[in-house]
C-alpha cells in the first residue's frame, strides 16, 4: 500500500508537469494527439484483457504450496499468451493504419506525419508484450508489486527527463515518442531481471494438463468482458472528441478528466486496500453480516465521494485559471457533467469491488459489452448535436440507466437478499439528495469569494475542507451507518497502533 501509494502519487504530479510542459512547449494540439495514441492503444489492448489477472491468480495456490514445476509451466503458458496478444495487436493495428487520420477533425500540427506516429505507438505496445512481459507475474504473484512500483519509478523518471530535454531543447515530437518506445523495453528488461534475481529457481519450462488451460481459459473469457467493457467506455470518449471535436478541444477534455482521474486513483486506493478483506468476509460471515457491511461502505463512500463533488465543482475552475488560462477552459456547466460522472463512477465502483471480491465475473459477463455498446452508440449520435456534453453526458446515461441496475440485480440475487434492495436504493437516494444539497450550499458560499489566481483557489478551498463536512454531520450523524463507520475508524486505529507497538 505504501509503495502503491507513492506510485501513485508520482503518476499524477509528474504527468501533470509533462502536459503542462508539452501545453506550453509544443501546444495544445500535440498534447490532444499524445491522449489518442493512447485511447487508440488501449483499445487494441483489449487482446489482453484478463490475461494478466487469471494468469497471476492461478499461481495463488501453487505458490502457497511451494510447487515449483506449476508455476515454472504458468510462466511458459503466460509467455505464450503474451506472445499471441503482441501478433494480435500487431496484426490489427497494421490493418487500422489506413483509417487512422479518419480520427483526426483536422487540426493536426504541421510537418508531423501520423502514420509514422501511430505505427511508432504501436511498436511500443507490441514490444511491451514481447520483451519479457510474462516475468511481472511472478512478483506480482508473490505480492512484490513494490519492486515493479520502484523499477517503473525509476525508468519513468529518466523517461520523463530525456522527454524534457527533448520539448524544450529539441521540439521533435518523433524523439519524444521514441524514448517512451526505449524506455518501455528497459522497464520490461529490469523487471524481468528483479524477477530472476529474486525467484531464480522459476523459469518458463514445462506443460500445464489440459484441464488447467481450459479452467484459466475460462477465466480469462470471464475476466475478459468486464475489462474490455471499462477499457471501450474510457477510450471511446477520447476517440470521438478527437474524431468529431479535433485534437485542440481533446486537449482540452483531457485536462480536465486528468484532475478527475487522479482524484479516483487516491479513492482507488481505499477500494483495493478493501478488497481482499471484504472478499473473506463473503466467505466466512453470513449475507446479513456482508449485507450490513455493503451499507456502511456506501456510506463511507458517498461522504468521500461527495466531499471530492463539492471540491470538483468549487476548485476546478480556479485551478484551470492557474494552470492553463482562460483560453483552455471549458465552461461551468461542463463542470457539472464531469461532476456527476465522478460521483455515480464512485459508487459504480464500489459495486464492482463487491463483484470482483465475490468472483461475480461469469454472471456478469454481458453487462459490460452492453454498458459499453450502449455508451459508443450514445457517444456517435449525442456528439453531434450537443458537443462535449454528449460525450460526458452519454457516458453518465450508460452507467446509470444500463451498467449499475444490471449490476445491482446480480449482486443482490447471487450475493445478496434481492428483498435488501429497494432499502438500499432508498438510503442511496438519501445520500443522493444530501450530496445534491451540499454541492448547491458550498457553490453558493464560495460564488461571494471574490478573489484571483491561487487566493481564490486557497480561499475556496478553505471553504471546502469545512462546510460539506458540517452539513454532512448534521445529516448523518444520528444514522446507524455513522455509529458504525467511527466504530471501524476507532477500531483501526487501535489495531494500527497495537502494530506500532509491536
Amino acid at each position: 500500500m505504501a509503495f502503491g501509494g507513492l506510485m501513485k502519487l508520482y503518476q499524477i504530479v509528474v504527468p501533470f508537469l509533462m502536459r503542462t510542459a508539452m501545453i506550453y512547449l509544443m501546444g495544445e494540439q500535440y498534447l490532444g494527439l499524445n491522449s489518442l495514441f493512447v485511447s487508440i492503444l488501449q483499445v487494441l489492448n483489449i487482446a489482453e484483457s484478463g490475461v494478466g489477472s487469471a494468469m497471476v491468480y492461478s499461481m495463488y495456490k501453487p505458490i502457497a504450496e511451494d510447487d515449483k514445476s506449476t508455476i515454472c509451466a504458468l510462466l511458459r503458458q503466460y509467455r505464450k499468451y503474451y506472445y499471441i496478444i503482441g501478433f494480435i495487436i500487431a496484426a490489427v493495428g497494421i490493418t487500422l493504419t489506413p483509417f487512422i487520420p479518419k480520427l483526426v477533425k483536422s487540426d493536426l500540427p504541421g510537418g508531423l506525419n501520423i502514420y509514422i506516429l501511430y505505427l511508432l505507438n504501436l511498436v511500443v505496445t507490441v514490444l511491451s508484450y514481447w520483451v519479457f512481459a510474462y516475468k511481472g507475474s511472478l512478483l506480482q504473484a508473490h505480492q512484490r508489486v513494490d519492486i515493479i512500483s520502484k523499477i517503473t519509478i525509476s525508468v519513468s523518471t529518466i523517461q520523463y527527463s530525456v522527454q524534457i530535454f527533448v520539448l524544450v531543447f529539441l521540439k521533435n515530437y518523433y524523439m519524444y515518442v521514441i524514448a517512451a518506445l526505449v524506455m518501455q523495453i528497459l522497464t520490461n528488461i529490469a523487471t524481468a531481471f528483479a524477477a530472476d534475481y529474486m525467484y531464480p529457481n522459476y523459469k518458463p519450462v514445462g506443460k500445464l494438463s489440459e484441464k488447467e488451460i481450459l479452467d484459466i481459459n475460462c477465466r480469462i473469457r470471464d475476466l475478459f468482458t468486464s475489462k474490455m467493457g471499462g477499457i471501450v467506455v474510457n477510450s471511446v470518449d477520447t476517440i470521438v472528441v478527437s474524431s468529431f471535436l479535433g485534437l485542440s478541444m481533446l486537449a482540452v477534455y483531457q485536462n480536465y478528466f486528468f484532475i478527475l482521474s487522479s482524484v479516483i486513483g487516491f479513492v482507488m486506493i481505499v477500494f483495493t486496500a478493501c478488497t481482499a478483506g471484504i472478499g473473506n468476509s463473503i466467505i466466512v460471515e453470513t449475507k446479513e453480516k456482508n449485507y450490513n457491511d455493503l451499507k456502511n461502505f456506501t456510506f463511507i463512500i458517498t461522504w468521500i465521494s461527495g466531499f471530492c463533488t463539492v471540491c470538483l465543482l468549487c476548485l476546478y475552475q480556479p485551478f484551470m485559471d492557474v494552470w492553463v488560462g482562460e483560453r483552455l477552459k471549458l465552461e461551468y456547466s461542463a463542470v457539472i457533467c464531469f461532476c456527476i460522472y465522478y460521483f455515480i463512477y464512485e459508487i459504480n465502483l464500489l459495486l464492482n469491488t463487491y463483484k470482483d471480491a465475490a468472483g461475480i465475473w461469469h454472471e456478469d459477463r454481458f453487462r459490460p459489452l452492453i454498458t459499453a455498446f450502449m455508451n459508443l452508440v450514445m457517444n456517435l449520435v449525442m456528439v453531434q448535436f450537443w458537443g462535449i456534453y454528449g460525450v460526458i453526458l452519454s457516458t453518465v446515461l450508460s452507467m446509470l440507466f444500463v451498467g449499475m441496475p444490471w449490476l445491482l440485480y446480480n449482486l443482490f440475487t447471487v450475493l445478496f437478499d434481492i428483498r435488501d434492495l429497494p432499502p438500499y436504493l432508498k438510503r442511496l437516494g438519501f445520500y443522493v439528495v444530501v450530496t445534491s444539497f451540499t454541492c448547491f450550499v458550498t457553490v453558493v458560499v464560495c460564488s461571494f469569494i471574490h478573489m484571483k489566481g491561487w487566493h481564490l483557489l486557497i480561499a475556496r478551498g478553505l471553504v471546502c475542507c469545512v462546510l460539506p463536512n458540517l452539513l454532512y454531520l448534521v445529516f448523518y450523524w444520528k444514522l446507524p451507518e455513522f455509529r458504525q463507520s467511527l466504530q471501524l475508524a476507532d477500531a483501526m486505529l487501535k489495531k494500527g497502533k497495537a502494530n506500532d507497538r509491536d
